[in-house]
């Protein structure tokens, strides 16, 4: 998988949920004729927005969310809480279990962070399931 792109119209907010919340950095994009931004981890341009003044309808795609490798679980979740994100909280089945937080962007993308089964939730975690 090379990147994914979604279409917005509310590209500040979702500049902000992708940079501020979810820790991508804006980077380097080619002068395309539409407005726009790509966002990098690391090195690598994984998501492109491209801005639209109006939504399509209907809307294009069957994409069901992204999933992001993330590390830091209790520092993420209280990121998260402190800028109103809500979420889902599961703890993966079987062998693996895999600590996996859900969310919404601001386009209504289903966003997916999964941290490694050794890290450690906030002590309270079944209390603070997703604010």
């Amino acid at each position: 998988m090379d990147h994914f792109t979604i279409v917005s119209d509310q590209l500040q907010a979702t500049r902000n949920f992708y940079v501020e919340v979810l820790g991508l950095a804006e980077g380097p994009r080619p002068p395309f004729p539409v407005p726009g931004f790509w966002l990098y981890a690391q090195e690598h341009p994984v998501l492109h927005v491209v801005g639209v003044s109006h939504m399509p309808e209907p809307r294009r795609g069957v994409l069901d969310h992204m999933a992001f490798h993330a590390r830091g679980l209790q520092r993420m979740w209280t990121h998260l809480e402190e800028h109103g994100v809500r979420f889902k909280v599961i703890r993966a089945p079987g062998d693996v279990r895999t600590w996996q937080l859900f969310m919404q962007d601001p386009n209504g993308v289903e966003v997916e962070l999964d941290f490694d089964p050794s890290e450690v939730p906030p002590v309270d975690w079944k209390d603070r399931r997703g604010s």
